[in-house]
């Protein structure tokens, strides 16, 4: 009893974390036009925000898991949270400068320190229960993260984005640094706390590794579990089709002749949408649906959505790209457990590689800035997100139950 109630605890602990850092995360949106404005930017330069902030997961991912082995879970959420302080803080002398470059190399260095908090707590999350419920418990942080966003839009997109109209360049990038002190110094005592106090008992996976070694004895790496490799191109998609609803759509308004006190609001739409899509897990997973049929539905639905946003006219097209965050919601909850299911002893690299596919969040986002330049049209370039939303409906279908790759027997 006094195990599980330290492990409820727990929960709620990291669903604040989860909070803090979707504060954080999804004002990339804000940012993006924030920085189009001030720095004159065209499109595919703008995106350069989410590239340089999604690019760290790629680069530290694997490094981060190495980092988890040494020091845990616990020491791993941490640090990373230093890490995010020291990337928030560059934000001030960028402001002072007026330096684009610095403001990515901020973004950037924020990223490499969310990747070592995700890279810990994810899994955790997942592990901390029965596997069948996993994706309801994502689904818990997922909500609180979103809950982080919304208020994040609202209150830094009412500071940066008011007025933009008549730009001082120096007056408009001094609204930055306030906000960014005040998250930087919050993290700060967080990690500091977080480090002081035993709130998150580290999971035992030893009894997932024995587990796992009983049934797949031969497995010699975690590129032997086709569930988790295709898991991760899932997932990619997934990060891609999340970011692009959140982060393009204050844009996409702005190109659409929405004024910016209009358009400031849509991430937030967005956001709502995808709450309400973690809502309808939480309640439906596993009891009325499994996680699994959830995928491929959300995934068939994504599509016709974004066929919807590519041929609606304005108003329309916009509502449907925060529409899109309702099934958006439902994909990373139930794809992580289904890509995690087996893996024991590989569970951290694995976790690893999972979170690398959030790289999407910098590679889509800035091809659809080019796509968008090259053909000056922000809807037709929404294209880019059919082929996601496919791959992730065969994942839901067939992918996460291919458990070898033998043609002759994918099932075992």
């Amino acid at each position: 009893m006094q195990k599980k109630r330290q492990f409820q605890r727990a929960l709620l602990l990291a669903a604040f974390l989860f909070f803090i850092f979707g504060f954080l995360t999804w004002v990339n949106g804000t940012l993006i036009a924030f920085f189009k404005k001030t720095f004159e930017l065209n499109h595919f330069n703008s995106y350069l925000v989410t590239f340089a902030y999604y690019l760290s997961y790629t680069l530290m991912a694997i490094p981060s898991s190495m980092v988890l082995k040494k020091i845990g879970f616990k020491n791993g959420m941490s640090t990373g949270l230093l890490i995010m302080a020291l990337g928030c803080g560059l934000f001030i002398p960028a402001a002072k400068l007026a330096s684009y470059p610095i403001f990515l190399v901020g973004l950037f260095t924020t990223g490499i320190g969310l990747t070592l908090l995700q890279t810990a707590i994810n899994p955790y999350v997942t592990l901390m229960g029965p596997h069948e419920s996993g994706a309801k418990r994502i689904s818990f942080m997922g909500f609180s993260n979103k809950i982080g966003g919304i208020i994040g839009q609202l209150v830094l997109g009412s500071i940066l984005l008011h007025g933009a109209t008549n730009i001082v360049q120096q007056d408009e990038l001094n609204k930055i640094i306030f906000p960014y002190l005040i998250i930087t110094a919050l993290f700060v005592v967080m990690s500091f706390i977080l480090r002081k106090n035993n709130w998150f008992p580290e999971i035992e996976e030893e009894k997932e590794e024995h587990k796992t070694l009983s049934t797949h004895n031969d497995k010699k790496n975690v590129f032997q579990f086709p569930n988790l490799v295709l898991g991760v191109i899932a997932l990619f998609c997934a990060g891609a089709t999340e970011v692009m609803a959140i982060d393009s759509i204050i844009n996409y308004g702005m190109s659409l002749g929405f004024p910016e006190t209009r358009a400031k609001l849509f991430g937030s739409f967005t956001l709502i949408a995808m709450i309400m899509g973690y809502l309808s897990g939480m309640i439906l997973i596993p009891k009325y649906i499994k996680q699994e049929k959830l995928l491929k539905y959300g995934a068939i639905t994504g599509s016709i959505l974004a066929i919807l946003v590519i041929y609606s006219h304005s108003s329309v097209s916009v509502f449907m790209v925060s529409l899109l965050g309702f099934v958006n919601a439902l994909f990373w909850p139930a794809i992580w457990p289904l890509a995690l299911e087996g893996l024991g002893r590989f569970v951290k690299i694995g976790s690893a590689l999972l979170i690398m596919s959030v790289v999407a969040g910098a590679v889509v986002p800035l091809l659809y800035g080019l796509i968008a330049d090259t053909i000056d049209s922000t809807q037709k370039a929404y294209w880019i997100l059919i082929p996601c939303y496919l791959f992730i409906a065969y994942y839901g279908y067939f992918g996460y139950k291919i458990k070898s790759w033998d043609k002759q027997n994918p099932w075992e």
